[in-house]
This record gives structure tokens, C-alpha cells and sequence, in this order.
């Protein structure tokens, strides 16, 4: 779970690996960065500070008085376009330098009791980033149960879905399961809890705000758009906050990490010219950064650098993208 992107006073928190972003992306004096998950905006102030201009995106309404204070404070230099990320080659009105990604909910939405993101917060089980579509609640209250056990293990890696698929198929015949607290409470009942471990719900939350707001879809569609949209030299930071995510972001970058081992036995397959030059090995929060903010504990940042090399037609091939609801 990300922090929201706020380095200003006006803003409650400060972005995870900021200083690792800024390194990645630079030099920025001069450069224009898009930041396709805007949040409160501090990845987006903090590259404005450093001489970039910026054109933000977010598909969440609440982040308008964020980008409102940023357009005024730099009129000149920064543009927000509401709007998913997965499409910023089309929102981008023109060539940039560079791309960062904060994949995840924030802390600002966390902290939104109403929003419905949090299991230690009472609100209406909803977890929409934006208010179209589906709400968890949606999701709980009628899928069947083969088919939520396998969101909450596919986008959860939730050993217990069965039990847990179980116990609220069983409860929602009484009633509607309808807040984060009920839900939470059902499932630390169903599968217990241990001393000292994290909530027995995180997993279960996790594979629900996932497939509500289509974020592993999102994710490889803003993948495929800033290689479509960086020419060479052209630099992409991508911040991801746990292993299913950062496991397609890795093989994006480096997609022979997810190819099939070929047979010595058999011919050879050409490998195509690579589309990014590795930037460094992925990078964790600093010690420093950890006791400021334990929720960047998760935070696992990769970066690279654009070719010369034709952008690829979008594949979910080879990232080890989890399989959608209801597959076997």
C-alpha cells in the first residue's frame, strides 16, 4: 500500500523512495515527467522543485484540491488530466522525458473511513478508486463461492479462500455483508488470528481492491503505454508494494526472466532487440525511510531506460500476470 504523494505541508505524507525516484528519472531540470498516479502529489511537487514540468494523472476526484494547489503554485509547469494510467500515451498532449508509477491504494484513501479500502476502519465495503463499477461489496455479496475463493487466492495469494469463500457465502444468506468491519471480523473468525502476524483479512482486502479497480490490468496496460510513449533515453520508475506486482514489472522490463527455458536439442529462438536498458538492481526503502514510515516497508522500486527498439504490442505473455475471477 502506498503512501500518498504529498511532500508539501498541505499534504498529510510524504511519497515512498522519493529520493530513489527523483535519482531515477533525473536529470529533471528541464525535463517533462508524467506522473500517472497523482494522488495528493508529491511526486509531482517534488519534480516541479527540481525543474521539471508535469502533466499528472488520476482517475480519483477526490486528488482535484491537490492538483488545484499545484496548478497554482506552478501555473506554468504542471497539467493535471483525469484519467487511468493505462492510457497515458493518450493523455500525455505530447512527447515527455520520463514516467512514474505509484501502484496501490494510498494512505489517503486508507485513511478515508467512507472509501472502504481499510479492515480497521468502519465504512461501506466499496474499495472503488473512482465511483463506476463494481464495489467489493459487489463482488462478496454475489459471486458464487468457487469463483471468490479464486480471486482471493489468485489476487490475494490467500491460502484459506476456501474457508473464508465458505464462511461468507454461509453469512451472506442471513444478510447483505455490507462494511469493512463485518467482512473483517467474518474472516478473523473463519481462519483465526496469531500473535504478532498481520490481520488475517490483508490478503482477502488486497484481492478485492484488485479486482474492483482492475489494477494488475491497469498495470500492464501503463506498462505497455510508457513503452509506446518514451522514445530513447526516455526513463520509467515504477514503485510497487507487493510481489505480484512487482513480479510483472520485473519481467516487463526484463522479459527473458519470464521465457521458457529453451531445449539445447532444439533450434534456437531469436530473442528481439530489448526495449529497456537496465537502471540499476530494485531498490528498498533505507533504513532511515523505514523508522519515518513503516508502511513503506513493502515498497520495492525498478526503473529503466528506453532503447532504440520498437515498442512491443501489448502481451500479458511472460509477466506471470494472476489469472482473472472465476478461472479454475
Amino acid at each position: 500500500m502506498s503512501e500518498p504523494k504529498g511532500s508539501d505541508s498541505q499534504a498529510p505524507h510524504v511519497p515512498v523512495l522519493l529520493a530513489e525516484v527523483l535519482d531515477a528519472l533525473a536529470p529533471l531540470e528541464g525535463a517533462r515527467i508524467l506522473d500517472g498516479t497523482f494522488g495528493a502529489g508529491g511526486y509531482s511537487r517534488a519534480l516541479l522543485e527540481a525543474g521539471a514540468s508535469v502533466v499528472a494523472l488520476d482517475r480519483d476526484p477526490s486528488v482535484l484540491p491537490h492538483a488545484e494547489r499545484l496548478s497554482a503554485d506552478f501555473p506554468n509547469r504542471f497539467k493535471f488530466v483525469p484519467g487511468t494510467f493505462s492510457n497515458l500515451d493518450e493523455l500525455a498532449d505530447g512527447p515527455v522525458d520520463g514516467v512514474v508509477l505509484d501502484i496501490g491504494v494510498s494512505s489517503m484513501q486508507l485513511d478515508q473511513a467512507q472509501r472502504g479500502f481499510s479492515f480497521m476502519q468502519e465504512g461501506p465495503l466499496d474499495m472503488r478508486m473512482s465511483s463506476d463499477g463494481e464495489s467489493a461489496a459487489d463482488l462478496v455479496n454475489n459471486l458464487d463461492e468457487a469463483e471468490l475463493a479464486n480471486l482471493l487466492f489468485a489476487f490475494g495469494e490467500e491460502r484459506k479462500s476456501r474457508r473464508i469463500a465458505s464462511a461468507v457465502v454461509a453469512a451472506r444468506a442471513t444478510a447483505p455483508i455490507s462494511t469493512t468491519t463485518q467482512l473483517a471480523r467474518l474472516i478473523e473468525k473463519t481462519i483465526g488470528r496469531k500473535p504478532g502476524d498481520a490481520h488475517p483479512a490483508t490478503r482477502s482486502f488486497q484481492a478485492l481492491r484488485i479486482a474492483v479497480n482492475g489494477e494488475f490490468d491497469q498495470l500492464v496496460g501503463g506498462l505497455f503505454a510508457s513503452e509506446r510513449l518514451l522514445a530513447e533515453g526516455g526513463r520509467l520508475a515504477v514503485v510497487t508494494f507487493h510481489s505480484l506486482e512487482d513480479r510483472i514489472v520485473k519481467r516487463f522490463f526484463d522479459p527473458e526472466k519470464g521465457a521458457p527455458t529453451q531445449s539445447r536439442h532444439l533450434p534456437q529462438v531469436v530473442l528481439e532487440a530489448p526495449r529497456w536498458a537496465r537502471s540499476g538492481k530494485a531498490l528498498k526503502a533505507s533504513s532511515a525511510e523505514l523508522a519515518r514510515n513503516p508502511r513503506s516497508r513493502s515498497a520495492t522500486l525498478r526503473a529503466g531506460v528506453r532503447t532504440a527498439a520498437p515498442a512491443r504490442v501489448m502481451s500479458y505473455a511472460g509477466l506471470g500476470v494472476p489469472l482473472s475471477r472465476g478461472a479454475a
